[in-house]
């Protein structure tokens, strides 16, 4: 049931519970004074109205329901325990006291025949104001506490949705910078090669030197156009020129390398050529890799650590899998390393799983699919 539901459900109740006390005040008073009295009746229809109307219930409900009570006794005494169980809830707990304490004192100098002091209701008179404060005081108290807890719920799932869109921003990021290095590079050379050629135009065939003329003007638009659009993915504050953003002459042996000077047991097995799978295949896989060896260190320390990749067609496949092993605590991370690669994998029409591989081991492994249009060398045709 929703909140909205709830609310509802609990506005019906009110209005019921409050249409019984009036009732019942009608009814209390033709069976003590064996008549119908239309003042009694009155007020008790005033005082439910003033209840059921949030504008009213505070301050003018709970004046006219202690008036009310003090003048024609017990019968409007249900309607005086609703306004105190209110200014309970509402943390008005002093005006509750004040209020039960002039109505029943007020009621010694009121009217005789439905006296709060008789004999038979000295129990109800005292009994029935102090249980609706206290039941006040103690549903205020849980509705507050219950508030607070869907508060705090509501600001972790927004925190954890900021950190979650943080992370992929920062691995898009991450990837612009990196394809920036990668076809800023080529687009540069054939700039280069091409405008080298122009210079020997006296000895090439016009249609030559014109074609070599087009070929470069287009790769230099080509370049800025490069620069300008992932540019927009760039997080303002990274570093273009940081070392993180450019692993992109490194592979997965060299990483793998370092790991076991810093103590990991890794075995690699590497089927196919780097060179055969796209660069941004490359760069995912390293990524991967990256990513699962910190965890493995983080989370089973000491256990081995086992690497296969595949680059050949026509997917590139990863997997890294381990045993479990000492989780370190004197290790901070973000916890936001498996979003950036799914993003990154996601991009590249892959998709990336990760979790529990049995008897406590872990399993991290991507297929990312080869294009139609790429060649084993990474270019397109």
């Amino acid at each position: 049931m929703s909140s909205r539901e709830s609310r509802r459900w609990a506005a019906y109740g009110r209005g019921a519970l409050v249409a019984l006390c009036v009732l019942a005040a009608a009814l209390n008073e033709v069976s003590v004074v064996g008549r119908y009295l239309a003042p009694v009746v009155t007020a008790a229809l005033v005082c439910g109205a003033a209840l059921l109307v949030p504008r009213l219930r505070w301050p003018v409900s709970p004046l006219l329901v202690t008036v009310a009570t003090a003048w024609w006794g017990w019968p409007l005494l249900p309607l005086l325990a609703v306004a105190l169980f209110d200014l309970a809830v509402d943390r008005r707990a002093r005006v509750a006291v004040g209020c039960a304490v002039a109505a029943l004192g007020a009621n010694l100098l009121s009217y005789q025949a439905t006296s709060l002091w008789t004999g038979q209701s000295y129990a109800s008179t005292l009994l029935l104001p102090v249980l609706a404060v206290l039941v006040g005081l103690w549903l205020g108290s849980r509705r507050r506490l219950v508030q607070a807890l869907a508060a705090d719920v509501e600001h972790l799932r927004i925190e954890s949705q900021l950190r979650e869109e943080a992370a992929r921003i920062t691995e898009r990021s991450r990837i612009a910078a990196e394809m920036h290095d990668v076809l800023a590079h080529r687009l540069s050379l054939i700039a280069l090669h091409t405008g080298v050629l122009a210079t020997k135009s006296d000895t090439l065939p016009a249609p030559v030197v014109e074609r070599l003329g087009l070929l470069r003007t287009t790769s230099v638009e080509a370049l800025t156009d490069l620069r300008d659009v992932l540019g927009v993915l760039r997080d303002p504050d990274a570093t273009p020129t940081s070392a993180t953003l450019t692993p992109m002459m490194r592979e997965v042996g060299e990483l793998a390398d370092e790991a076991r000077a810093a103590g990991q047991h890794i075995e690699l097995t590497t089927d196919g050529l780097p060179e055969q799978a796209p660069t941004t295949h490359r760069l995912a896989v390293y990524r991967i890799v990256q990513e699962a060896l910190t965890n493995a260190r983080k989370h089973a320390d000491g256990a081995p650590v086992t690497v296969r990749i595949d680059y050949g067609p026509p997917a590139t496949l990863v997997e890294v899998t381990n045993p479990p092993g000492t989780p370190r605590t004197d290790t901070i991370g973000s916890g936001y390393g498996l979003v950036g690669l799914r993003e990154r994998v996601t991009a590249l029409g892959g998709h990336l799983n990760s979790g529990p591989a049995g008897a406590g081991a872990w399993r991290l492994a991507a297929r990312i699919p080869r294009s139609a249009g790429i060649e084993q060398n990474g270019t397109r045709t």
